[in-house]
């Protein structure tokens, strides 16, 4: 399956991940799926357009100067596709799976995240990466080729832009072993801003990272990911 077949939570994310883009669709109810159509509710933030869900690359959250009434509606994906931004001059000089730019992270939680992330990797043969932003500052669209990000890759991005701090974008191939309700779940538990305003940007990231391994690293079956963790 090619990596074309992703979604994202909260704050759109890598454009050019697609190879096109359309137009949002209508709203559905709340956690419904229609074909090629997500919509999420989450705690802090409340009910979501659906947009095309393998069409929600890192696009907002990573390029563009995008208004909270543009992520709400009113304004196609392929117009905010216009707007991308690519940095590579923000990219670390080796390569890291866990880039940080905003300084959420000290040394230590970075290597500590870097270690889990390598062993998950070498467990499971999935991809997490993650990249800490505090937008407009941001590499941008550059990350999609430092990462070589493909159907097995999940991207995070945690930047408190838009108020909930986590934003994924998943894979196809880790699609079909995890659950939706999962990310939603995730980013209703540590990414609401209640959390990591009182814990921290970094704490935030922390347990959304130990959480996502922890489910990636469950059998697969009806029950897998059921908690966050």
């Amino acid at each position: 399956m090619m990596a074309h077949s992703q979604y994202l939570l909260h704050i759109p994310l890598l454009s050019s991940l697609s190879s096109s883009l359309t137009s949002p669709t209508p709203s559905l109810p709340v956690r419904t799926l229609q074909t090629k159509t997500l919509s999420y509710h989450v705690p802090s933030h409340g009910t979501f357009k659906s947009t095309p869900w393998h069409f929600k690359p890192l696009n907002f959250a990573l390029s563009g100067a995008l208004s909270i009434g543009l992520l709400f509606g009113g304004i196609g994906v392929a117009e905010a596709a216009k707007v991308g931004v690519n940095k590579p001059e923000l990219l670390p000089k080796q390569f890291s799976t866990v880039i940080d730019v905003a300084g959420f992270l000290s040394d230590g939680q970075e290597k500590r995240l870097a270690a889990e992330i390598a062993a998950l990797e070498a467990d499971t043969g999935f991809k997490l990466r993650v990249l800490a932003q505090n937008y407009p500052d941001t590499p941008g669209l550059a990350v999609k080729d430092f990462w070589q990000v493909d159907d097995r890759t999940v991207v995070f991005v945690a930047d408190p832009t838009f108020g909930n701090i986590l934003n994924f974008n998943v894979g196809a191939s880790v699609d079909l072993d995890i659950p939706r309700s999962f990310w939603s779940r995730l980013a209703g538990k540590y990414g609401n801003i209640f959390y990591w305003k009182e814990k921290g940007e970094d704490a935030s990231i922390e347990a959304a990272v130990m959480a996502i391994s922890n489910c990636l690293r469950e059998p697969v079956g009806p029950n897998n990911c059921s908690e966050v963790n």
